[in-house]
């Protein structure tokens, strides 16, 4: 055999054997396949909670690489935004975002993780009650006592959220008395005790009911979603601070089977993908509340501190009100009982740390501040 014919005859079998190699390696090659869960938030497509929802998703579509991805149509896409709870639980849908306190009418101590002052808890210290102080044990009791199939994740320290948007701004407790006004959870109860005649609709028909004269005021919840949802186009008198929903955060609901079935692996991304997004979420509504606010000035809105001798009135009520619950209901005690426990410890601690902000804000840009 001559060299020539040596060398074409090697890189043949050269050939041949890559050719089979390829051919046998084809079938080891696993597709990833893809777990897809569609869940539903209680909001408009158009308000920033929605976004919210989304964003957690995409945390999660991004680290699962293609192995989980979760879809999250609007309030009412599937079935009305107070029954999300039932639909997740029945695995009409595989999870959803909403709110703990939308659950109120299945246990009244479901209201706590929002409304109400907390003991002097702000957002972020109720989060960490639930996290670290037994209040997630708490949440799971409730459900479990109630027959639901659901896993719940809470995150997102909500802003304190204004007494709301009054055709006419109040001055005094007596303003309360007889206003038709929209709140939710156990608000409904504090400013029933107020004298108020209480509608607790959802988000998006609060606006429409004030237009059409239905309700003399309501309350949503901070400047982006209350932008959004076009209050500044139907009444122009905000009221800022309130007791009634000062330390709320937003629920990730999940189909407690489907979150079982997934691998180790995701149910991890899952966890993470909350923490994550809680982070994002306080900062995002820091950045976009602030600008949001500066342009409902701009459309005329004229916003009022709300007196504090209506803010003692709210106190006073929220006293009798879970005094009332509590008598009526044990594991609404149970809950304030955690709940009192670890605002004494945890409330003492960062009232004596923090320092006055506002102090140092007033210094820079108060009506006495030095012009650089």
């Amino acid at each position: 055999m001559s060299d020539k014919k040596t060398v074409t005859s090697r890189r043949g079998m050269l050939k041949g054997a890559a050719v089979a190699a390829g051919a046998m390696s084809v079938p080891m090659i696993a597709t990833a396949q893809t777990t897809s869960l569609r869940f539903q938030s209680t909001w408009p497509s158009k308000d920033i909670f929605h976004e919210y929802a989304q964003d957690f998703a995409k945390k999660v579509n991004d680290m699962a690489g293609g192995k989980l991805k979760i879809e999250v149509l609007p309030s009412g896409s599937v079935v009305p935004a107070f029954q999300l709870l039932e639909a997740v639980a029945k695995g009409t849908l595989d999870g959803g975002h909403g709110v703990v306190a939308y659950h109120y009418g299945k246990n009244s101590a479901l209201a706590l993780w929002g409304s109400g002052p907390a003991y002097g808890m702000d957002p972020n210290m109720v989060l960490a009650w639930h996290n670290y102080g037994g209040g997630k044990a708490l949440l799971e009791e409730i459900y479990a006592s109630l027959n639901l199939d659901v896993t719940s994740f809470l995150y997102g320290p909500m802003p304190t959220q204004p007494l709301g948007w009054f055709k006419k701004p109040v001055a005094k407790v007596a303003d309360m008395k007889g206003l038709k006004f929209r709140t939710v959870g156990l608000a409904v109860d504090v400013f029933t005790e107020m004298g108020t005649a209480v509608n607790p609709l959802p988000g998006g028909e609060i606006v429409p009911a004030l237009d059409r004269g239905l309700i003399d005021a309501a309350e949503f919840n901070n400047a982006s979603s209350d932008r959004l949802l076009g209050f500044p186009d139907v009444v122009k008198n905000c009221m800022l601070q309130s007791f009634h929903q000062s330390g709320e955060q937003f629920e990730i609901l999940f189909n407690k089977t489907k979150l079982n079935a997934l691998p180790a692996e995701l149910k991890s991304i899952v966890d993470y993908a909350v923490q994550a997004a809680s982070a994002d979420m306080s900062w995002k509504a820091i950045q976009r509340n602030s600008q949001d606010y500066i342009e409902l000035k701009k459309q005329g809105v004229k916003f009022y501190k709300t007196p504090d001798a209506i803010l003692r009135a709210q106190l006073e009520a929220w006293d009798k009100t879970i005094a009332k619950k509590a008598g009526e209901n044990a594991i609404f005690k149970k809950v304030l009982d955690s709940q009192k426990a670890f605002a004494q410890r945890a409330g003492q601690w960062q009232n004596d740390y923090m320092v006055d902000f506002k102090m140092a804000y007033n210094h820079y840009f108060g009506k006495g501040a030095k012009k650089s």
